[in-house]
């Protein structure tokens, strides 16, 4: 039986000529929040197909919970929760009939249902309510109960699949909270986010793109390991005409827009901030501050996106 939690090898899909996942491998650590990242289309519902044991795998290998994804599907479902952005809940159904509902899925009854369905309840701040309509309910109340009813069964490891979208940023800082709790219970979550300052909150990040592995570590690794050139972050007027400005340079090696700013890479700072103010100035742009930050792992993902080609095929 596997060390790990979640272990991958080698796996891929194959749909006809098309390779959706491409030789991935990886593993997650019992106990730990795990980041799965990727553009749209990138190959991550598949591969968390698969790790629920909804897909087969046309060759390597994985196993969940330490139970083979594809010869023991069975023992792979009763051991994990699973949520998607959409929560799976039934609007038509109050809060206490969704709850009951998910417990006849995981086999609960009577004092054991009773039992978790009290912590659902307290968990979600939902007591009282348990004769609301799910649709009633805000995002943010809703998140919480979906959360529940995946984890009703109290399962080792939680797939949380794009669980934030939708939901007002106090509620997304309130499920993360949550999402810590868990694991500092023991409890193995494997989470999705297009949201990449919440990526920061992981213990392990993987980073995929067109099915392949590009990147892996944690936050700090990602930011070190991968950028090594300084970054810029210049504040000035028109920033929209000041990113093609500056873009156009042969020595902004990257330039993205944050919000109201840009971020520039450049080969030395002392130069850089030069050339930067020098460019912009000469067409009439104002520049109010440059300063030398940190890589976010926005940053990392941009950057990693742009060059997958030179970075596919790195270990996990």
């Amino acid at each position: 039986m596997s060390k790990y939690a979640i272990d991958a090898v080698d796996l891929t899909k194959q749909f006809g000529n098309f390779t959706a996942v491409n030789s991935l491998s990886f593993h997650v650590q019992e106990g730990e929040i795990f980041g799965f990242l990727g553009a749209n289309g990138a190959g991550k519902s598949t591969t968390i197909r698969m790790l629920c044991g909804l897909l087969q795998s046309t060759s390597g290998s994985a196993t969940v919970a330490g139970y083979d994804i594809n010869k023991q599907t069975d023992l792979v479902k009763r051991s994990i929760g699973y949520m998607s952005q959409k929560f799976s809940l039934y609007d038509d159904l109050t809060v206490e009939q969704n709850i009951r509902f998910y417990g006849g899925v995981y086999g609960l009854r009577n004092s054991r249902l009773k039992e978790r369905m009290d912590w659902v309840l307290k968990m979600a701040d939902l007591t009282g309510r348990e004769e609301s309509l799910t649709r009633t309910l805000s995002g943010g109340w809703k998140q919480r109960l979906a959360l529940g009813c995946a984890i009703l069964h109290q399962p080792k490891i939680v797939f949380l699949d794009e669980p934030t979208g939708g939901v007002d940023p106090i509620s997304r800082r309130n499920f993360w909270e949550l999402i810590n709790q868990l694991s500092s219970e023991g409890i193995t979550v494997l989470v999705t986010t297009h949201f990449l300052d919440e990526a920061e909150y992981c213990n392990d990040i993987i980073l995929i793109n067109a099915g392949k592995l590009i990147a892996d570590g944690s936050p700090v690794e990602l930011k070190t390991k991968y950028i090594t050139k300084p970054i810029l972050e210049v504040q000035c007027d028109r920033v929209v005409e000041a990113l093609e400005l500056i873009r156009n340079q042969p020595w902004a090696l990257e330039t993205s827009i944050f919000g109201t700013k840009l971020h520039v890479m450049i080969n030395e700072e002392r130069t850089g901030k030069e050339s930067i103010k020098r460019v912009c100035e000469g067409k009439g742009l104002v520049v109010k501050r440059i300063e030398r930050i940190l890589p976010s792992l926005e940053d990392v993902f941009l950057y990693l996106l742009e060059h997958a080609d030179e970075t596919s095929g790195v270990a996990a």
